[in-house]
């Protein structure tokens, strides 16, 4: 999407308790570097001008996480202390999933959505995919994010894994990635950020394998 002048919001999702002391902790990158990193964008946001939009995800009352009223499912003071624009609970990961988020976008006339908040590889990447399937253009601050571990019948993987993983696709193809300085100078100076393809990706992952077996044989 391409226009004149960007009409950005800035999408906090389910910066929440359960994530930080409860069942269900964040583990890489490490949680109070994320939490400060969501305050330093909120802040910004709020001086430039730019709307906020948080999003609470909540599960009926006796689920293992997030469970209405439950200390969990309440937001953290990090961002509940913090002025907002709009306010949306969700019960599926996307935040477009069964909510008024479409109609707040159309309604405000927003074009772009920066992403923060967990979990990178749940609710901001399917959010982050839809977003760009909707047209719109897509920021992703990875260090206001974080993920944590699993391990399953189809494998296990580290948080830290996780992260790095959904992150560098992120960026292939469904937001621009870049830390929350670089978010917050882009701001003040109006350059648009940088953005690339799955197939320039892929080029250049092919580029860096072969370079040291071409060294090898010069």
């Amino acid at each position: 999407m391409s226009h004149n002048k960007i009409h950005r919001a800035l999408v906090v999702i389910d910066v929440q308790n359960e994530y930080v002391t409860g069942n269900f902790r964040i583990e890489y990158p490490d949680v109070n570097s994320s939490l400060d990193n969501i305050r330093r964008a909120m802040d910004a946001a709020d001086e430039n001008g730019i709307p906020i939009v948080v999003v609470q995800h909540v599960s009926p009352g006796g689920a293992p996480i997030f469970a209405r009223g439950t200390h969990g499912v309440e937001l953290h003071p990090v961002v509940a202390t913090r002025r907002r624009a709009h306010l949306i609970e969700k019960t599926l990961p996307s935040v477009f999933a069964g909510t008024d988020f479409h109609a707040w976008i159309k309604a405000n006339d927003i074009d772009t959505l920066t992403v923060v908040g967990y979990m990178t590889h749940n609710c901001n990447d399917s959010t982050m995919r839809q977003a760009m399937h909707e047209g719109l253009d897509v920021e992703f601050l990875p260090d206001a994010a974080g993920s944590l571990p699993y391990r399953n019948r189809a494998g296990a993987a580290t948080a830290e894994e996780i992260h790095r993983a959904t992150t560098v696709v992120m960026h292939s193809a469904f937001a621009a990635v870049m830390s929350t300085d670089e978010w917050i100078a882009m701001l003040a100076s109006g350059a648009a950020p940088e953005r690339d393809n799955v197939f320039l990706s892929n080029q250049r992952a092919i580029a860096h394998r072969v370079a040291p077996e071409n060294a090898v044989q010069m």
